[in-house]
């Protein structure tokens, strides 16, 4: 997606993609991050939204009528009482129910290509990790620049996780270099799947997203990635791949845990 300040246009587009995807088989859709609007830093207040808000109903309604589950990317979260948000990402069951919540951890504090973003002017980092159940998975929540801290990703591995979601908007300047070597070496040093949702191009503040969403398996291949642009990626996930990648090369079970202080 490439959202902007319109909240009902970037409804629109996330539906007709989502029953898309859908239509090819998808089970378990993942948006990325604030895919329900995205503004200058001075709209970021003004465009949040509570748990109950239409953006996280519309995802619920997607849930229950196309019985599939939605993590719904991220939104900026309400903070009551006070002009500040969090990026929260909601995992919503094929029932409609919110079946965990997840808020980022790392913000975006950086001075990068000419441009300054400082995602905590606005927004309250979480204090919570989050694995939850989808099905056979146990999926592990983060969000974008959580992708630059891999002791996130070996924490949820530990909490069982066999699959994570990244929904992101990573900057095109640090994307080109590094979003899918990122992508492979959480995924390989994880043996999980990898389900990177991410914004694609030009948005209305100025800032431009790398796009390139893909799905990795845990040998770090590529399953799928969307083409250029707007659109979607599906695979399918092999559990029993999984297994043998981690029973073959079980370097999750080698790890020196005692003399790293683990």
């Amino acid at each position: 997606m490439t959202s902007g300040a319109d909240v009902t246009a970037n409804h629109s587009v996330a539906d007709r993609l989502v029953r898309q995807a859908v239509a090819e088989g998808a089970r378990l859709v993942v948006l990325p991050e604030t895919w329900n609007f995205m503004g200058g830093p001075s709209q970021v207040v003004a465009g949040a939204e509570t748990l109950s808000g239409p953006s996280l109903e519309l995802a619920r309604t997607w849930a229950r009528t196309l019985g599939i589950t939605v993590v719904a990317g991220s939104i900026g979260e309400r903070v009551p009482g006070r002009q500040r948000v969090r990026n929260t990402s909601a995992l919503i069951g094929p029932e409609g129910e919110i079946s965990a919540i997840y808020r980022k951890l790392h913000l975006f504090d950086v001075d990068i290509g000419g441009r300054s973003y400082r995602e905590s002017d606005t927004t309250e980092p979480g204090e919570e990790i989050c694995v939850a159940e989808v099905g056979p998975l146990r999926l592990g929540m983060s969000v974008c620049y959580d992708l630059r801290f891999p002791e996130l990703y070996r924490r949820l591995v530990d909490l069982g996780a066999t699959a994570v979601a990244v929904p992101s908007a990573f900057t095109a300047r640090t994307g080109r270099d590094h979003w899918e070597v990122l992508l492979r070496a959480r995924a390989i040093e994880d043996q999980v799947f990898v389900l990177a949702s991410d914004q694609t191009g030009r948005h209305p503040d100025g800032s431009e997203s790398y796009g390139h969403s893909m799905i990795l398996g845990p040998w770090g291949e590529v399953l799928a990635a969307a083409p250029a642009g707007e659109g979607i990626a599906v695979a399918d996930l092999d559990l029993a791949e999984l297994a043998r990648v981690r029973a073959e090369l079980p370097a999750l079970t080698h790890r020196r845990r005692r003399v790293l202080g683990e």
